[in-house]
């Protein structure tokens, strides 16, 4: 914190340029369409001043320097940028920490774990923006018999479905781990395990990958086409975000490797398989690609992004909501900090967005670095987003108003359990 509080110091700070592969250059990674194609692009913006970039790019490298660098133990990449203009980038690690083995680079794509759920999400609202579906559509719609009345799209993006997690249960209720399970599996368990909701539906918020899970079961149905050929004609190929994919099985030679603290590799498990929640790898360039798509007047309108961005869940008081597909912290002074975490296996990721200011912080890792979180704390160099006065890990679970901090106890005494079945 007093780190930060020094880099606050003076009135004119500005985001930076970086660094580190880019040979001192301002970067835009704005992509251009192509001659010939009817190729969507985000916006191109006008390179930040110089003098504002170096002064940057050395607040930045304080603030990495002491969060994640010095310490020996981060393994991954950090990309910050200031109106689509990369202001500090790095790549620290290998792609085999163990190994140290291939090093990390633009071009090295992460499991966003959690992360995911903002392009599912912009998926269906991009649907309900043409008309294909209805945010309101009951899901007995889409399945037949659907064993849990009540439950609407809308529930499912918002976390207030009340749906069991089958991250939680399904090996609880007799699924079989030497198999693995995949979306259809997710739903079919509803059906033949029925497990009990979590509370009525919409009656409160509760983080639940369940609902991701059939989120994309919902867009699948209503296109006619797989996630991720629907993710890749949609917004991969017209944002030439040329390093990013849905994983499948026959990705698992060239998808990258997760890692704990002490360099331990995580073996593939049953869950593995399922996408929607989670399983989208990308790169910190692309997820910047991603950030500039999400402006008003690129591939939504501005009443959808509004929508997406707005809190649902205001039955316990609190700075914390959680819109549709992205996570938000209200402040006093009226600023909105939207964002999303992730965590699967040794996978950490963090995308924020702060709108106001355009700017992003994204970061990506594949061995396990719960410090990795508190890189949010960043966003006051943008405005006062007041986040170095919140001395605590957020976790999923949080949201909707409620308060879920994870202590250092906490966090050793369920290490085993929660590294392998915790999402952000």
């Amino acid at each position: 914190m007093f780190l930060l509080k020094t880099i606050l110091r003076g009135s004119a700070i500005v985001l930076c340029l970086s660094c580190n592969n880019l040979g001192g250059k301002k970067a835009s990674l704005i992509p251009a369409a192509n001659a010939g194609t009817a190729a969507l692009t985000a916006p191109v913006n006008n390179a930040i001043p110089e003098k504002e970039a170096e002064q940057y790019r050395s607040k930045c490298s304080s603030f990495f320097d002491s969060l994640l660098l010095d310490h020996g133990r981060f393994n991954g990449s950090i990309l910050v940028a200031k109106e689509g203009t990369i202001v500090y980038e790095k790549y620290a690690g290998f792609a085999n920490p163990r190994l140290h083995k291939d090093s990390l680079a633009p071009n090295s794509a992460f499991h966003l774990a959690s992360v995911s759920k903002t392009f599912t999400a912009m998926s269906v609202l991009k649907l309900w923006e043409q008309g294909r579906l209805n945010l309101n559509d009951d899901l007995s719609k889409y399945f037949p018999n659907f064993p849990y009345a009540g439950v609407t799209i809308k529930m499912l993006l918002s976390h207030r479905s009340g749906l069991p997690n089958y991250v939680h249960y399904m090996d609880r209720y007799g699924w079989d781990k030497r198999k693995m399970a995949t979306n259809p599996d997710v739903l079919n368990s509803l059906y033949t395990m029925h497990p009990p909701l979590e509370f009525v539906s919409g009656k409160h918020f509760s983080y639940c990958n369940t609902n991701y899970a059939l989120l994309a079961l919902i867009i699948e149905k209503v296109t006619g086409h797989s996630y991720a050929d629907f993710l890749q004609d949609t917004f991969f190929t017209p944002l030439q975000m040329h390093d990013t994919y849905v994983f499948a099985l026959k990705d698992t030679a060239r998808a990258m490797r997760s890692y704990a603290f002490n360099n331990r590799e995580f073996p593939m498990e049953f869950l593995d398989e399922v996408y929607g929640d989670k399983n989208v790898y990308s790169t910190a360039r692309d997820m910047l690609k991603w950030d500039q798509a999400l402006y008003a007047g690129q591939f939504f309108k501005q009443s959808t992004l509004d929508s997406a961005f707005a809190g649902y869940s205001f039955e316990k008081e609190g700075k914390r909501n959680y819109g549709l597909g992205w996570r938000m912290t209200f402040l006093d002074n009226g600023k909105k900090l939207l964002y999303h975490n992730g965590w699967w296996h040794g996978n950490n990721s963090v995308f924020v967005r702060l709108v106001d200011e355009k700017a992003t912080i994204i970061v990506l890792g594949n061995k396990f670095n719960k410090r990795i979180y508190a890189s949010k704390k960043l966003s006051d160099l943008f405005g006062p987003y007041m986040q170095t006065t919140n001395g605590q890990e957020e976790v999923e679970g949080s949201g909707g108003g409620e308060r879920h901090v994870r202590t250092a106890a906490h966090h050793k005494v369920g290490h085993r359990k929660h590294h392998r079945k915790r999402k952000k």
